[in-house]
Order: C-alpha cells, then structure tokens, then sequence
C-alpha cells in the first residue's frame, strides 16, 4: 500500500489521526512493535502457566478482583467481559469518530504494554484498512478504566459479534468480517481486558475536535480581519510593540496574522484620518481573545499528542522484568482537563466572532445598510443569520460548562473517582461544530458589508479570502433561503480554505 502509516505506539500526531480517520490512509504495526508485542505476550502465558493471581488476567473485574478463575474457563471470562461490558446507549460514533478511536485502540497495543497477541492487533488493523467499523453507542462511559462500554463494543466485532458498519449499511460483525475475508478472533487471557481498558474514545474525538478548531482559530483571524476592514477599523491596535510588552505567544501570533491580513488594503486608506479614535473590543482585542484561544489550544494539543502515544491499560505488562503491574493510567483526568479547555476556548472564539457580525448587522454601529441588505424592510437579509449565530453562541455557553468537575462512584466503590471524559470530548466536538458555523455566518456577513463600500476594496490578502466565499456564494441583492449557504461556508470554514487561500497572498498564517 501507498502512503502507509506505520504505528508504533509512540510518534502517532494529530495529522496522521486525520490522515487515518477522514482520508483513510492504510496503516501497519512497525515491525519493532510487533517485537514488543510478542515479548509482553509471552509475559501473560507465562503467568497464566505457573497460575500466578494476576488482575484481570486469572481473577475477576472490579469489585471481583478478589475472585481467581480456573485456568480453564480464562477463554469464558474474557468474553463474558466483553459481552457485560458493551453496555453503551445512544447513537452511534460516526465515522470519522470510529476510526480515530480504532487506531488509538491499535497504537495502544502496539506499544507492548497489554500482553495482546499479535494477531488480535492484526485484525483490529485489518478491519480498519477494510473499512469495517464497529457500532459504537457514544453514550455510557464515565472515564474512570477508560472508555469501557465504547471499547467492549469496538472489542465485540473482533470476535464477530454485535454490529458494524461496511458497504454503506449497518450488518452484524459475522458478515461484515466474512465480506471482507476477515475471521473473529477467540479472546485469550488478558486479551478481553487489553481491547477495552484505555481512555480512546474521548481521546479519538478531542484529537478530532482539536485538529479542526486549530483551522478554525485561523479562519477566525481571517474573518475577524475581513469584519474589522468591512466596518472601517483601524490596524493600529495590532502594533507588535503592543505585544511585545505582553508577551503571550497565541496574542503576538494572531496580531502578526492580523497586520498581514490587511496590509495594503484601499479601505484603510480611505479612512485614515478620519479622526476615529480607537475601535471595539471585539476587533480591537481580536489577538488578545484570538491569541488566548491559540495558547488554550496549545495546552490541550500537548496533553493529547502525549495520550493518543501513551498506554493505558491495567494490569500492565513489563517485558524487560516479566511483571504484570497494576495501576490508574486508563483515568481520563488529563483528557477531560484538555477537552474542557477546548470547549471554553471555542465558545470564547465563537462568542467574539458572534458579536462582530452583530456590528456588521446592526446599522447603529456599522454605518451600513441594516441587515445588510439593499431594501430593508421588504428584504430581511442576514437578520436571521446573526440570530443563528447568536443561538449557537449560546448553546456553546452552556457547553463550556466543564464536566470534569463532575464524578460518581461506580463498580461498588472500587471505581470512586471518575473524570467524565467522554462527555467533556463530545461537549468539545460540538462547540467545535458551532463555532465552524459561527465563523461561516461572520465570514458571509463580512463579504456582504464589502459590497456596500465599493468600488473600494480590501487588503490582497483578504480579496482572496472574499473570492473563496464568493464562489459559493453570490452577494445578496435579494432575500434567498440561508441555510445551505451557511453550511456551505462551514465546510470551507472547517478545511480552513480561507485561511489557506489568504495565506498565499500574505504568507504562512500562523
């Protein structure tokens, strides 16, 4: 295969989870890992032989860690872990969601801390460069040893029961395998345990979150500098002396992006003794929020970079010393830390942007038709629009209200902390979602305001930006059904094509 991704537990990015997830790119376990995963194998056997009392491995689960199970019946109760354990409730993981969870699931193990065998791996692979993808219910997991009712739904299509999705359509995990030429697995000791023990969901769906809202903290200086120059704005609050005397590095890298944005724009120009003093916050503070969102970012990134490259499983397994250790590292404290800061960090984006396409709006503060359109009052025009951004404004409000803050005792009290990870991963993932569309209904409204200031135009930079929104969609000279045109801004608004299309009349945006 082409471009494949070779996964070794330890140098997985962000990049290569999109590359896998939304571009699926074929992947394959490093010979070094598959080293690895042998010799934390043979640890397990070994354990097993001599009858060792090993959690997870010859006892119980949870409350049951006291209760040995026959060497016999080991097979039994790995998959009656499996089967107990795929609980979950809600609707299904997309596809992207499925994805990125299975390769986490698959560079966990690769990295020879579970004691799986080698050919379990082999088919978690295998399904995923088939594009068989388990049904995996979003909802059900408090993050306490990790994602266990959305991993045991992951693990119930390795032994080929429960649901996937292949072909276009939902079947049951024996004919999805069969379709592709791919067997069910029977779970060894530990193996069970191995597939569901980790923190992959909510870390597959922050990674994915978090890959888009840094396109979308780009486009948001994009859109921001096109609504600063569209309501006449000045660029002198974007001075790097200014900066520099407040050394926040997300602040000086959007004040960079921000000057070179407009530079050479005709409609600065035009007003530039215009006796104006200085403007609102939400264009003149645009690093100070923009750069804040960026350092925010910057947090979240590094926790995630270092879990979707960690092991988590319990008991884990020491090749070098042949011990099989338990301890916490399936807790998804960091994650759900990361996930907070990502959704309080796109609802301040979103919130910014929200009240910059009010100004652009609302005569009394842009100087512009109102509503931005030519005939009000038989028109409407983007009224309804800002009302859509003020809703999902508002409901990221709500959302950002952390949910690691929150625990409840599970498992009889063995589990008596959680960190509610997965629900903070998907209040982050949506936040994302309404800030794409946000961004989009600025993005639309900034354009429409450039047109009521011609024959001036703005900065090279952003008549680039203004032409990728233009080509799809036409300016408003008449009242027209909004909604496609918003998501249709979106999708660009999230591939980042705007910031993308500026950048290469600017420069690289940082």
């Amino acid at each position: 295969m082409t471009n494949l991704l070779s996964i070794d537990g330890a140098s997985l990015t962000l990049d290569d989870l999109e590359a896998v997830a939304l571009a699926r790119r074929p992947v394959a376990v490093s010979p070094a890992a598959r080293e690895a995963v042998t010799r934390a194998r043979r640890v397990v056997d070994d354990a097993v032989a001599q009858h060792s009392v090993v959690y997870g491995v010859t006892t119980g689960f949870g409350n049951f860690a006291d209760v040995v199970i026959p060497v016999e019946r080991l097979r039994e109760l790995q998959l009656n872990l499996v089967r107990s354990h795929a609980a979950g409730v809600g609707d299904p993981l997309g596809e992207a969601d499925t994805r990125a969870l299975m390769l986490l699931r698959a560079n966990v193990l690769a990295k020879g801390y579970s004691g799986i065998r080698p050919e379990t791996l082999d088919l978690l692979v295998a399904m995923l460069n088939a594009g068989v993808h388990p049904v995996i219910p979003s909802q059900g997991s408090v993050g306490a040893s990790g994602d266990l009712a959305p991993l045991a739904h992951l693990a119930l299509a390795l032994v080929g029961e429960g649901q996937c999705a292949y072909g276009g359509r939902t079947q049951s995990s024996a004919d999805a395998l069969r379709a592709t030429s791919l067997g069910p697995v029977v779970l060894e000791a530990k193996e069970g345990l191995a597939l569901i023990n980790g923190t992959q969901m909510m870390t597959a769906v922050t990674g994915l979150a978090l890959a888009e809202a840094w396109r979308l903290v780009r486009t948001a200086d994009v859109t921001g500098a096109l609504a600063l120059d569209a309501l006449k704005g000045t660029d002198v609050a974007f001075d790097p002396r200014i900066h520099a005397a407040r050394p926040h590095p997300g602040q000086a890298a959007s004040a960079r992006n921000l000057r070179k944005l407009l530079a050479g724009s005709p409609i600065r120009e035009s007003h530039r003794d215009c006796g104006k003093v200085q403007d609102a916050y939400t264009l003149r503070c645009m690093p100070q929020v923009h750069g804040a969102v960026r350092d925010a970012l910057e947090f979240a990134t590094r926790t995630v970079t270092i879990e979707i490259n960690a092991a988590t499983d319990n008991p884990m397994v020491f090749a070098d010393s042949g011990e099989l250790l338990s301890g916490g590292n399936f807790h998804g404290e960091p994650v759900a830390l990361a996930a907070d800061v990502l959704a309080i960090a796109m609802a301040e984006l979103g919130s910014i942007s929200e009240r910059r396409t009010d100004r652009l709006v609302n005569p009394a503060l842009s100087g512009l038709p109102a509503f931005l359109t030519p005939e009000g009052g038989l028109q409407s025009g983007l009224m309804i629009a800002h009302v859509t951004a003020a809703a999902l404004a508002s409901e990221n409000k709500v959302l950002a209200h952390p949910a690691s803050v929150d625990s409840i005792p599970t498992s009889a009290g063995k589990e008596d902390h959680v960190s509610m990870g997965v629900t903070a991963a998907l209040k982050a993932a949506r936040t994302v979602a309404n800030t794409r569309r946000i961004l989009a209904v600025e993005a639309i409204a900034a354009c429409q305001a450039l047109e009521f200031l011609k024959p001036l135009e703005t900065s090279p930079a952003l008549r680039a930006a203004y032409a990728a929104v233009r080509a799809r969609v036409p300016p408003y000279d008449r009242d027209r059904i909004l909604s496609p045109e918003i998501e249709t801004v979106a999708t660009i608004v999230s591939k980042g094509t705007l910031a993308e299309d500026a950048s290469a009349v600017s420069g690289t945006l940082e």
